[in-house]
């Protein structure tokens, strides 16, 4: 039977896992953590942590787009597919997922908690994977399904302000935000890390400071437009459209919740100048407008912004400095120069390349088995997500998930991924990969 290694045990993980199960393949799954299925952003038991899509969005199963509420509905009978649960809540149910492939496929699918090191190409047909611990596993297919890599440090956080304990690299690291002292504390960025954050440091006076300044828009109730987007070159062309619609319907997120299935169609009929024209102009606002808040989350952060103790600007923090008594003192630069001193300065900028923060990946790239995708967004990859690197296509490497973004546009939420994994198995059956040979190889 062949076999295939998942690198990663998060939503993404989760469903290829399934997904490959499903298609008669034995499937090795290696994650880190002790509670695969839960990912970082699904690990969290603070109640304001809700999911950023409403329920009707969450299955993990592309055939019953009900799955995830029926399952809400057995802890909360009163859950609608409208709500925004917690994010432990959805943590639980791939864990539950996962199990569930095991208990219908006994004996399909392992779980080594371990961390993927190498990958090399074996010298038999398939790929070979070495982990940190020295296990060695024989893969007919490797799926890397690592997720959003951590961000990367600002320019202005030098090597004296990194070995600070005031200043937080990653504040998705497990308590990492129960050691932030008394004081007014910097964030920089203001996207949804920022909410989250924001919301975790209660009774704080927190700054969050981004270039342009936005925070996400929040979900409303509004109703899903059919729309077919025009086959626009242009990004000028592709935004008057929206305008147009938005302005025609008076709904800009049913506009917005209409265009998803068309955007990779429209990203890829853009030329890669108006690519490049899109990501520095537009990309931000497009982000706002197209990932949003839950209802109650932005009820909080409004609060909070009218009683003054979270203030969000325009600006660019450009310089910062360790003071003698722990503090940092950052530079801020908006329509004037601002010099304050923080208790606690947090990186919320979201994710940063892969291929300059993920450690496996850069030894694919340093291997010739992979290779930065457009616009050093993610990986190069070809239709089915196959990985490429110095030429060439590797043998039964595929990517999944935000390793396509580049190639895609829309390739980090859930109803996409789930797409692409049960894409990515039914490709696989079409390989051409002899199960009996793989068998005899072994």
């Amino acid at each position: 039977m062949a076999v295939a290694v998942v690198v990663g045990g998060g939503f993404s993980g989760v469903v290829a896992a399934r997904e490959l199960v499903r298609t008669g393949w034995s499937v090795i799954m290696v994650d880190p953590q002790a509670r695969p299925g839960r990912g970082v952003a699904y690990s969290t038991a603070a109640r304001w942590h809700l999911l950023n899509s409403p329920v009707s969005a969450m299955s993990v199963d592309p055939d019953r787009p009900e799955d995830f509420l029926e399952w809400c509905r057995r802890r909360d009978p009163h859950t609608e597919g409208s709500d925004f649960v917690a994010r432990g809540w959805y943590g639980d149910y791939l864990t539950e997922a996962l199990r569930a492939v095991d208990e219908v496929a006994p004996g399909k699918l392992t779980v080594h908690r371990g961390t993927v090191s190498r990958i090399f190409e074996a010298s038999h047909a398939g790929l070979t994977v070495l982990l940190t611990d020295g296990v060695v596993l024989t893969a007919d297919a490797v799926v890397l399904a690592v997720g959003n890599p951590a961000p990367r440090h600002p320019i202005a956080a030098g090597d004296d302000v990194r070995r600070l304990s005031a200043y937080i690299q990653d504040p998705w690291q497990k308590d990492v935000l129960a050691g932030v002292g008394d004081g007014p504390v910097l964030l920089i960025g203001t996207g949804l890390t920022a909410v989250d954050v924001a919301l975790s440091l209660a009774g704080r006076e927190i700054t969050a400071v981004s270039r342009h300044g936005l925070l996400p828009r929040a979900h409303a109730p509004s109703v899903r437009r059919e729309v077919v987007p025009p086959a626009a070159t242009s990004v000028a062309t592709l935004l008057h459209w929206v305008r147009d619609q938005a302005a025609g319907t008076g709904d800009w997120r049913g506009v917005m919740d209409g265009l998803r299935p068309h955007w990779d169609v429209m990203w890829r009929r853009l030329p890669e100048h108006e690519q490049r024209r899109f990501l520095r102009h537009v990309a931000r606002y497009w982000e706002v407008h197209r990932h949003r808040m839950a209802p109650q989350v932005a009820a909080s952060v409004e609060a909070r912004r009218s009683d003054g103790s979270f203030r969000v600007r325009a600006g660019e923090v450009c310089g910062l400095r360790p003071l003698p008594d722990g503090r940092i003192e950052a530079v801020i630069k908006g329509h004037g120069i601002e010099t304050q001193a923080y208790a606690a300065v947090i990186n919320c900028t979201g994710p940063g390349r892969l291929t300059d923060r993920d450690p496996l990946v850069r030894s694919l790239v340093a291997d010739g088995l992979a290779a930065p995708g457009p616009h050093e967004l993610g990986l190069a990859v070809d239709e089915h997500g196959a990985m490429s690197g110095r030429g060439h296509r590797a043998p039964a490497l595929f990517a999944l998930g935000s390793a396509r973004r580049g190639r895609l546009w829309e390739t980090t939420a859930a109803p996409e991924i789930r797409e692409q994994a049960r894409a990515l198995a039914l490709h696989l059956l079409t390989m051409g990969i002899d199960r009996e040979s793989a068998d005899q190889t072994r």
